[in-house]
C-alpha cells in the first residue's frame, strides 16, 4: 500500500494540542495494525530548539541519534512505543538553511532562489523523507497556527502535496478552539469558521474538523460547523478536555475519529485493539497509594519544560499503583532558612538537569537534605553533578568543590569539561573545543553504560549494560574517583572504556541515584523506566514509614495527569 500522508494544523491560538492529538491518531491507526510514522514541521527560524531558552518554546526533546527536537516528539515517542529521530522533527531554520547552502554550491545552476518552487520543495522532500520505510500512514503536524506568516510556506507546500500524491492519499485536519462561554451558557463557533475560511484561502480544504472544547458538543452544533466549514456532517468530532493526557486516544475513538480517517484514506477496515490503552486508563483512576515528589530546579514557571519528566513520574506512578503528586520549587528561592518548610512532606527530592549556575546553590541545599535525612533521591544530568559537588563539599571536606561550567577556575573542579571522549556508536574518537555558549557541541544522543553489579542501578535494570541518552558537556571528574567511593559514593555505571561516569549512588541510603543521562527520555506509560519506577518505589515506601502527604482532592485534580 502507498503511504498514505495525514497532515495536522489547528487555528485560532496556539496549545491547544495537535501534538497530543497527532500521537493519540498515530495510536489509533496503529492499534489497527497499521505501520505508522509521524513528523513536526516547526515555524520558527531556530535550526533546532537546542540554544531555546525552556521558558521559551518548553523542553528540548532528544532523540537516539542526538537530535535536539521538539518535546511534541516526546509524545510521540510514548504513544507510538517507537524511536524518533532527525528525520521526525524540520524548522524553518533547517529548511532555509538547507537552501541557502545549496545555493551557495551552486546547485541551483545560477537560478533565482525564491519560496516557490525552491523552499516549498525542500519542505516536500522533508515530508516525504519521513516515510522512507514505506509506513502504511505518516502524520504532518504543523506547528503553529493558520495566519501565522511564518507558517505560510509549510501550508503552501502541504497543499501542493495533495496534487503531487493524489487526493485518495491526503487527508487534512483541522483542530480549532470552540469556546463556551460559561456565563451565558453558550458555545461558539465562530472562531472556527474564521479559521477554516482562513485555512481554505491559502487553498486548503479541511476533511476534517476536530473541536477543542470544554464540553462536548452536540449534534446539532456539529451539523451548523459542519455546514459553514464545508465538511462532511460526519467529519466534525469533539477533542473534549480529559483528566489526564492518555485519556485521549480512547477518547477520539469514542468520537469515532479513527473510523473517518479509515473511511477517507481507504485504509484496511480493522478494529483497532485497545486492550492495553483502556487498561492504562483503568489504572490511571484505580491507585493504592500516593506520593508527594518536590521538583527542585530553576524552569519550574513553565511546566512544559519539564514535560517528559513528568511523564515519566506518571509512568512510574502507574507501575506502582501510586498516584504521584508533583511540588515544582524554584531552587533560586531555596534557602538554609526556608529549606525544611518548603520540602516539608516530600517523599522524594528529584532535580532535574539544566544549563548555568543560576539556582545552583538552591539544588545543593535540597541534595544535602535528601542525603542527610535519607529522602529519596534522583538527579538527572545537572542534577547529578549537583550531586557529586554537595557530597565532595560536606563528606570529603573539600570546601572549593565546584563544576567548571559554574567556575572555570574551581580549587577542586570534581565535575570538568571533557575535550575529547570515545564514541561507541560509531567508534571514532569525539573532540570538542571549550565553548560558552549553550549551543556549543555536547554529548548528545544514545550512549552505552555499564553498571556494576550489586548496586541499586543494577538491581533497577537487572541487565548488564544499557544505552541511554545523554545532553550535556561537563563530566565527572575520574581524578577524584578513589576518594568519593572511599566515603561511600559508589560509581555504579560508566562507559564501557571506565572514562566517563554515567551513574553515582550512596551505599548507606535507603535510595540516592543520579544520572549523567536522562532517562526520562526512554520513558513509556506501557513501559516505565526502571529509574524512575524505583525511585517512586522508595518514595512509596518512605510515605508508608513516616510522614503522610496532606494533599485534598483539589490539588490532586491540578497536580496529577493534568487536561489534554
Amino acid at each position: 500500500m502507498k503511504t498514505k500522508f495525514i497532515f495536522i494544523t489547528g487555528g485560532v491560538l496556539s496549545s491547544l494540542g495537535k501534538g497530543l492529538a497527532a500521537a493519540s491518531i498515530g495510536a489509533l491507526l496503529k492499534a489497527r495494525g497499521l505501520s505508522v510514522t509521524i513528523q513536526k514541521l516547526d515555524p520558527y527560524i531556530n535550526v533546532d530548539p537546542g540554544t531555546m531558552n525552556p521558558f521559551q518554546h518548553g523542553e528540548v526533546f532528544v532523540t537516539e541519534d542526538g537530535a535536539e527536537t521538539d518535546l511534541d516528539l516526546g509524545h510521540y515517542e510514548r504513544y507510538l512505543d517507537q524511536p524518533m529521530s532527525q528525520i521526525n522533527n524540520f524548522t524553518s531554520g533547517s529548511i532555509y538553511y538547507s537552501v541557502i547552502s545549496k545555493e551557495r554550491r551552486g546547485d541551483y545552476l545560477g537560478g533565482t532562489v525564491q519560496v516557490i518552487p525552491h523552499v516549498t520543495d525542500e519542505i516536500k522532500s522533508a515530508v516525504l523523507s519521513v516515510a522512507q520505510n514505506q509506513e502504511d500512514v505518516a502524520i504532518i503536524e504543523i506547528g503553529g497556527t493558520v495566519g501565522d506568516i511564518e507558517s505560510l510556506p509549510f501550508l503552501e507546500a502541504i497543499r501542493q502535496l495533495r496534487g503531487d500524491l493524489g487526493k485518495e492519499n491526503v487527508l487534512y485536519i483541522h483542530l480549532t478552539l470552540v469556546p463556551y462561554i460559561k456565563a451565558a451558557g453558550e458555545i461558539k463557533t465562530k472562531p472556527t469558521q474564521h479559521s477554516v475560511k482562513e485555512l481554505r484561502s491559502i487553498g486548503i480544504q479541511a476533511d476534517i474538523i476536530l473541536c477543542r472544547c470544554e464540553v462536548d458538543l452536540d449534534q446539532e452544533i456539529k451539523s451548523k460547523i459542519a455546514l459553514f466549514c464545508n465538511v462532511d456532517p460526519d467529519a466534525v468530532f469533539t477533542a473534549k478536555d480529559v483528566h489526564s493526557i492518555y485519556e485521549v486516544p480512547l477518547m477520539l475513538y469514542d468520537e469515532g475519529l479513527d473510523q473517518k480517517v479509515a473511511i477517507l484514506l481507504k485504509l484496511p477496515a480493522k478494529n483497532p485493539n485497545l486492550q492495553t490503552w483502556k487498561g492504562l486508563v483503568h489504572r490511571l483512576h484505580h491507585f493504592k497509594n500516593q506520593v508527594r515528589i518536590a521538583i527542585v530546579g530553576k524552569y519550574v514557571d513553565l511546566k512544559e519544560s519539564y514535560k517528559s519528566l513528568h511523564e515519566a513520574l506518571v509512568h512510574a506512578g502507574l507501575e506502582n499503583e501510586t498516584q504521584v503528586s508533583l511540588t515544582y520549587i524554584n531552587s533560586q528561592e531555596l534557602t538554609e532558612n526556608n529549606l525544611v518548610q518548603k520540602l516539608e512532606g516530600a517523599h522524594g527530592i528529584l532535580v532535574p538537569g539544566g544549563f548555568g549556575g543560576r539556582g545552583i546553590e538552591g539544588k545543593i541545599l535540597a541534595i544535602r537534605h535528601a542525603r542527610e535525612n535519607s529522602i529519596p533521591f534522583l538527579g538527572i544530568c545537572l542534577g547529578m553533578q549537583c550531586a557529586v559537588i554537595e557530597f565532595a563539599r560536606n563528606v570529603l571536606l573539600m570546601k572549593k568543590a565546584d563544576s567548571q561550567e559554574f567556575d572555570p577556575d574551581a580549587l577542586n573542579p570534581v565535575i570538568y569539561l571533557m575535550t575529547e571522549w570515545y564514541d561507541f556508536r560509531d567508534q571514532t574518537v569525539q573532540k570538542r573545543e571549550t565553548c560558552s555558549h549553550k549551543g556549543g557541541t555536547m554529548r548528545l544522543g544514545s550512549y552505552p553504560c555499564v553498571l556494576k553489579p550489586g548496586t541499586k542501578a543494577m538491581l533497577a535494570y537487572n541487565t548488564p549494560q544499557v544505552m541511554e541518552r545523554h545532553r550535556h558537556r561537563y563530566e565527572f571528574n575520574l581524578k577524584y574517583a578513589a576518594d568519593f567511593e572511599a566515603k561511600g559514593m559508589l560509581l555504579s555505571g560508566k562507559s564501557p572504556d571506565e572514562k566517563l561516569v554515567e551513574i553515582i549512588e550512596l551505599k548507606d541510603h535507603p535510595w540516592f541515584l543520579g544520572s549523567q543521562f536522562h532517562p526520562e527520555f526512554k520513558s513509556n506509560p506501557m513501559r516505565p523506566h526502571p529509574l524512575f519506577r524505583d525511585f517512586i518505589l522508595a518514595a512509596q515506601k518512605n510515605a508508608a514509614s513516616g510522614g503522610v502527604s496532606t494533599l485534598n482532592e483539589q490539588e490532586v485534580e491540578a497536580e496529577f495527569g493534568g487536561t489534554a
